[in-house]
């Protein structure tokens, strides 16, 4: 006899889910949320963007990659929801939107309610960390196209900026600072490369190695730091020109993008140190710098840019906020690119 239980999808377990998920979700709520009895959409009072003369809506959607494997492989799914927000919501703060909403999607092969709520906890801590809402989501149950302790997790976000406060490309200046913002780790890219050199290297994530301080797996899923409440309140500070996350693409690929096509910033390796996860990765996989450079942030999570004169005062209000932030460069004349000394 067939049924959708028989099919392995198990409707009253994504319930008890729902049920472990609330208290946390209720913590990533922002005032202008509204409730909807239905459950089938998330509010938000647009009312609230009466107070922008031209608002602009941005919106962002990622996912984290294959760093959901490690999660699974190690047993640790409380903070991969947190690299979720950061691939999402820190890509609305580059043109200086504020986070204002997020959605997210998990697709699993079977629903393990506790395994569920705490990754969307470790989501709704991340939008509590970003200043926005975690208004919805989905849980998509996919016996047999997904293993049972398999699953992936994507979202979308939306913020506003005002329109004139707009930040980009076409702001920067020649002679403007470039100011690094430390990375936590490696966030949530070029994880197909670690897992590629973990195989290779036969590195088991408990290995604890010395450099390292702590097993590998806690390393590895050392959740992405999230810049947006920092990079907001730098921008209400100082004039910032522009910022560039430092996700898929390394550095300079990251940089380059908010440049625009006349400058040049140029880059010191000497102004930081990167933390030795990325030494750890290089020497067990034999990765040259040019395929470290365009996979990982090697360091820095975000960069801004602002006037020379303003670096100063940028690097002690971050410093005040808990951020190590430096001096990493200038821009220079030049066609439109990031590059190093």
């Amino acid at each position: 006899m067939s049924s959708y239980e028989a099919a392995g999808v198990d409707i009253e377990a994504g319930e008890r889910a729902v049920a472990l998920m609330k208290d946390k979700v209720a913590r990533a709520r922002r005032p202008e949320v509204v409730d909807d009895a239905s459950g089938f959409a998330g509010l938000f009072d647009a009312s609230a963007l009466l107070r922008y003369r031209r608002p602009l809506l941005a919106s962002s959607t990622d996912g984290v990659g294959t760093k959901v494997m490690i999660a699974q492989q190690y047993g640790k799914h409380d903070t991969i929801g947190i690299d979720l927000v950061g691939m999402v919501l820190d890509d609305l703060v580059v043109c200086g939107a504020e986070p204002l909403f997020m959605t997210d999607y998990i697709a699993c092969g079977k629903v393990l309610p506790e395994r569920i709520a705490e990754i969307v906890g470790g989501v709704a801590e991340g939008c509590r960390l970003a200043g926005a809402a975690l208004v919805g989501g989905e849980t998509a149950e996919h016996p047999g196209a997904m293993g049972p302790d398999e699953y992936d997790l994507a979202g979308a976000g939306t913020g506003v900026v005002e329109a004139e406060a707009m930040l980009g490309a076409d702001r920067v200046r020649a002679g403007d600072a470039v100011l690094g913002l430390a990375s936590s780790g490696v966030h949530s890219n070029g994880y197909s490369l670690v897992r590629h050199v973990l195989r290779g290297a036969g590195l088991s994530l408990d290995a604890e190695l010395p450099e390292l301080g702590r097993p590998l797996g806690e390393e590895l899923l050392e959740p992405t730091r999230i810049y947006s409440l920092d990079c907001l309140a730098l921008a209400r500070s100082v004039e910032v020109h522009a910022y560039a996350h430092i996700t898929g693409g390394g550095i300079a690929g990251n940089v380059s993008r908010s440049l625009p096509g006349h400058l040049d910033a140029l880059l010191d390796r000497s102004s930081w140190t990167p933390q030795p996860i990325f030494e750890v990765l290089a020497g067990h996989g034999g990765i040259a710098q040019p395929d470290l450079d365009k996979t990982f942030n090697l360091g820095v999570g975000m960069v801004a840019i602002v006037p020379a004169d303003a670096a100063d005062a940028s690097i002690r209000l971050l410093g005040e906020r808990g951020l190590d932030s430096w001096v990493m460069g200038e821009v220079v004349p030049g066609s439109g690119q990031a590059r190093y000394r």
